[in-house]
């Protein structure tokens, strides 16, 4: 899986011309003798599961790709990680869902909101409204095997040190001493970011002040038994639970407060004091799987792009794991950004497109920076932000509440600002029925696509980056609707002239 080697791609569609006879080694227009040959249009730091789907999105487009990630294996722990429905979605439109399938374990949707114990609404406009458990070593697996497969390149056990940038590209220095030049760079490596760091932007929000102690094990007592503590449990404590994994494996969530160092790691013997010390038992605990420990610190990066070096991922967000939207938040950064770096890289993109990147998923962040503050009050064990977790969970029992709060945890009620319109205009569209199928099976090559009931319009000088489907299905209760290669929908109407000036505000002039 892993590809030690770097090997330079052939350049495509003439945008570049080689050295020598050397192919696919090419140089940026001002650059000099001293400069490193510009092998890759981007490189890519850190191939978690933001950095190997941005390289994916990247590759559907023919950019050339180099991640580098500077772990050398897998994290021997298995953690397991939760998709939520807008990830799902995405997921379903690259052609991804089913293999991801098998590895999961699906439970439904619900009682994600500061763990409020409230079933899904009726019918959520999805159709994946359920979250995907999964090992994340697995899903960190498929999403790099999935970029490799489409041309990308990865390095392990390699890191950025550091990078110049100027009008041309970036010129990247590497932990085992490379020089390498690209047109952009993207620090996806995490929270504590080297490329963050470097580029100098500011990362305000709040340290932790709450840590927690979170792992998977074995345990020595019955499953009514541990039910039953559980449910006495929580009336108080919300950070606390034991969840079962099957096989006598459970997941078990303890405040941390008292135990060892917060720069150690945790040990079994910290969660057997913590359980005893808040259930009166450690319920036989052994044999972990991994054990770990979090806080709640906050921040968000001030910027998500300086020149030709951008963020995304916990490069560019922090927040407390709870509601589980950390690696979906990450994933959906890497869905906005692909297809808009791309259309710079080839040529096309309007001049503002790229800028939209920050103007779309920084608000995202905050309004998810902000839900999890909120539930982690709610977590709280003194007696107001206990009384105002009994009122939010009596509000929750109408509908519409737990409507707003689902679609906020799971991101499908994002809704994008691109003018005035209908509700509809800057939402994602649904999985609905099509005549070829389902409608994300036609996305799966991430490009924009029409949707024309009227028979009579056209994409025209844009079919090169936008398909059209005329008559697609009587799901669709307006007449045309154009979509970007992320889903949202981009223009409702039914006329041709206000159609073309959308398809210029997305996808640029026309290639005739």
């Amino acid at each position: 899986m892993h590809s030690q080697q770097v090997t330079a791609e052939p350049p495509s569609n003439g945008r570049d011309s080689t050295v020598g006879d050397v192919p696919g080694v090419l140089w940026s227009p001002a650059s000099g003798a001293d400069r490193a040959p510009l092998i890759f249009d981007v490189i890519i730091a850190g191939c978690g599961p933001t950095g190997a789907t941005l390289a994916a999105e990247l590759r559907l487009h023919d950019v050339r790709v180099l991640v580098v990630e500077k772990e050398t294996e897998p994290a021997s722990f298995v953690r397991i990680v939760g998709l939520h429905i807008r990830s799902l979605e995405l997921m379903a439109m690259r052609g991804l869902l089913d293999r991801i399938l098998q590895h999961g374990r699906r439970r439904p949707a619900g009682g994600f909101f500061a763990a409020i114990p409230k079933p899904a609404p009726k019918g959520l406009d999805s159709a994946y409204a359920y979250l995907l458990g999964i090992p994340q070593p697995v899903i960190e697996r498929l999403l790099e095997e999935h970029a490799i497969e489409l041309g990308a390149q990865v390095r392990h056990g390699c890191a950025v040190a550091g990078f110049e940038q100027d009008d041309e590209g970036v010129t990247v220095e590497l932990s085992d001493g490379g020089r390498l030049r690209a047109r952009y760079l993207i620090g996806c490596d995490g929270a504590r970011s080297t490329v963050r760091k470097l580029l100098g932007v500011g990362f305000p929000g709040e340290p932790s002040r709450t840590d927690t102690l979170m792992g998977e094990m074995k345990v020595g007592v019955p499953q009514e038994e541990i039910a039953a503590k559980v449910a006495e449990i929580s009336e108080t404590h919300q950070r606390f639970w034991l969840r079962p994994f099957g096989e006598g494996v459970y997941s078990v969530l303890v405040p941390a407060a008292g135990v060892s160092d917060r720069a150690e790691p945790p040990t079994l013997e910290d969660f057997e004091q913590q359980l005893r010390t808040i259930a009166g038992t450690d319920f036989g605990v052994h044999s972990p799987r991994w054990l770990s420990r979090f806080g709640d610190a906050t921040r968000l990066a001030e910027r998500y792009r300086v020149g030709r070096v951008l963020l995304a991922g916990d490069a560019a967000h922090i927040h407390p794991p709870i509601g589980g939207q950390g690696l979906n938040l990450g994933v959906q950064d890497a869905f906005n950004l692909g297809w808009k770096l791309a259309a710079q890289i080839r040529g096309w993109a309007p001049e503002t497109l790229l800028d939209t990147y920050q103007a779309e998923r920084h608000p995202v962040a905050e309004d998810v920076l902000d839900n999890t503050r909120a539930q982690m009050e709610l977590t709280s064990t003194e007696p107001g932000p206990r009384a105002v977790r009994r009122l939010l969970t009596e509000l929750m029992d109408f509908e519409e509440v737990n409507r707003h709060l689902i679609e906020k945890i799971t991101a499908i009620g994002i809704r994008y600002d691109f003018g005035e319109g209908p509700d509809l205009l800057g939402r994602r569209l649904p999985d609905i029925d099509v005549k070829q199928g389902r409608l994300y099976g036609l996305l799966h090559r991430g490009r924009g696509l029409l949707l024309d009931r009227t028979e009579r319009l056209t994409a025209g000088g844009w079919s090169d980056r936008v398909d059209h489907l005329a008559d697609p299905t009587a799901e669709l209760d307006v007449p045309c609707v154009l979509l970007r290669p992320d889903g949202h929908v981009a223009w409702i109407g039914d006329d041709q002239q206000d159609l073309d000036d959308h398809l210029s505000r997305w996808f640029g002039k026309p290639a005739n």
